[in-house]
């Protein structure tokens, strides 16, 4: 809602109330009973909605999170990555999205600046193979769809290359800078925004920063490796470094560097990736630069801590909804299933942190049982040590809505396993145990029946009295239903 919100208000700034005012009109032409009954319908809608959504949204702020990292390697731990989810987080990026495209009604935008595409301001302009201009997202998109053509000239592209327009970017960061329109990274004119408003001059920063950039694709493989490496470094330092990084036009080079055959080159490429995706706008740049698949290649095949990053890194990348649909279908889920089942301690969590985040979508959650999820996350269920048994818990969780799922979790006899949970666990444990067993048992008898005969009721019986508010509210639940069988 607040993002449609701001979409209105966007609309009505640049081409005033006019269109607005139409749609009123034409709802209010409606006849009486029409409009009454679209009423009703959005009501009812709106009251369908369930209330697992609200309690999945609540697992989630907690689970996905992803702990500081600390590497004993020559190049020190990576940056820490979190999703500590703002509830008004979409609130607020949607009121900033207008507030950065709100202009002032006298200004107008020289058409040089606007992409042919989308007739929108240019924030990445690129060039392809004909000499024109295109905004980045517009003319992948266009390339994506298979097209090989110019879309302004209609001539036949000779190559898909999409070199970056920096002249002309830094001639719109003027022009943006001189009028007050923020650029998203708030970098112009040579200078960066701090958080309190100021400006300071990097101009310096940048020109070194560029120099650095050139260098990823020198002829010297130790040239490009000492390139790497540095930017690597670079990228892990702060806020400030990542926005200028990615303003050099550096991610587009070392997505190409993550194919390379050098494994430090690569290890390097990918973790400087994962330290640029920690800022948000570098997210978008980096999946328009058809990152993912070359990262899923280095998942499946690079080195060990190349495909702990790998996967951090799409964890990182699956934190905007949007990416969670590419992901998922780039077959980045069963190479995470096989970081979990066969990767160092280090490289389990950070894949069972991704899989967690890719499958809060439901359309990846088939994707990872076909992928045999469910045999790994019993496996760790089930392991001596105990080291993962809250991420399995918490990810089979989220599966246990899921029809497949369901099916594949009690096909594996995890039931058993959840049981002597709710007697043995920790306090976190026992309630997750009881929230998937729930889900499993819900308008199934045979699985009350089965909960039933392996003892369920009195370890949920102790758990109504000293769980968590959680924990009691779903073993309350599970005694009810264990109640209403016996009585049939």
């Amino acid at each position: 809602v607040a993002l449609v919100r701001a979409q209105l208000r966007r609309a009505t700034e640049r081409y005033g109330s006019l269109n607005s005012r139409k749609v009123s009109n034409a709802i209010t032409q409606l006849p009486e009973k029409e409009r009454s009954d679209t009423n009703h319908e959005i009501s009812a809608k709106l009251d369908s909605i369930p209330e697992s959504c609200t309690t999945l949204g609540h697992a989630a702020d907690k689970e996905t999170k992803i702990l500081e990292r600390v590497n004993s390697s020559s190049i020190p731990s990576e940056v820490c990555l979190s999703n500590e989810v703002d509830s008004k987080g979409q609130e607020n990026l949607a009121a900033k999205g207008a507030e950065q495209t709100k202009k002032p009604d006298t200004l107008v935008i020289p058409v040089d600046f606007l992409c042919p595409i989308s007739l929108e301001l240019m924030r990445d302009p690129v060039i392809v193979a004909t000499g024109q201009t295109y905004e980045r997202s517009y003319i992948q998109r266009w390339i994506d769809c298979g097209n090989v053509t110019c879309p302004k000239t209609q001539q036949k592209l000779e190559n898909l290359t999409l070199t970056p327009n920096y002249v002309l970017r830094s001639v719109i960061n003027q022009w943006c800078a001189k009028h007050n329109i923020e650029q998203p990274s708030g970098l112009a004119n040579g200078r960066l925004k701090k958080s309190n408003g100021s400006f300071c001059d990097v101009s310096g920063d940048m020109a070194a920063i560029q120099e650095l950039v050139s260098k990823l694709s020198s002829q010297c493989l130790e040239e490009r490796k000492a390139a790497v490496a540095e930017i690597r470094s670079l990228s892990k330092r702060s806020t400030d470094n990542r926005i200028l990084i990615a303003d050099t036009g550096a991610i587009p080079v070392l997505v190409n560097l993550l194919t390379t055959d050098d494994a430090s080159i690569q290890e390097h490429a990918v973790t400087s990736i994962l330290n640029l995706s920690i800022f948000e706008n570098n997210k978008s740049l980096i999946m328009l630069a058809g990152a993912v698949p070359s990262i899923v290649q280095v998942l499946r095949a690079g080195s060990m801590e190349a495909r702990e990053n790998a996967a951090a890194t799409l964890f990182s990348l699956s934190l905007a909804d949007e990416n969670k649909i590419i992901i998922g279908s780039s077959g980045a889920i069963p190479a995470l299933v096989d970081l979990l089942q066969n990767g160092s301690n280090r490289g389990k969590k950070d894949a069972a942190t991704a899989l967690f985040n890719l499958c809060i979508y439901q359309g990846n959650k088939g994707r990872a049982v076909r992928a045999g999820i469910i045999t790994a996350l019993l496996k760790m269920l089930t392991d001596s040590r105990n080291c993962m048994v809250d991420e399995a818990l918490t990810i089979l969780s989220i599966l246990a809505s899921n029809h497949d799922a369901k099916a594949a979790i009690v096909k594996a006899s995890t039931i058993p396993v959840l049981i002597d949970l709710l007697r043995t666990g920790l306090p976190r444990n026992k309630e997750n145990a009881a929230a998937i067993l729930l889900c499993l048992c819900k308008r199934d008898a045979e699985n009350l029946a089965c909960i039933s005969r392996l003892g369920a009721a009195i370890p949920l019986t102790e758990l109504t009295k000293s769980g968590t508010e959680r924990a009691k509210r779903k073993a309350t639940s599970l005694l009810e239903h264990l109640r209403k069988l016996q009585q049939l």
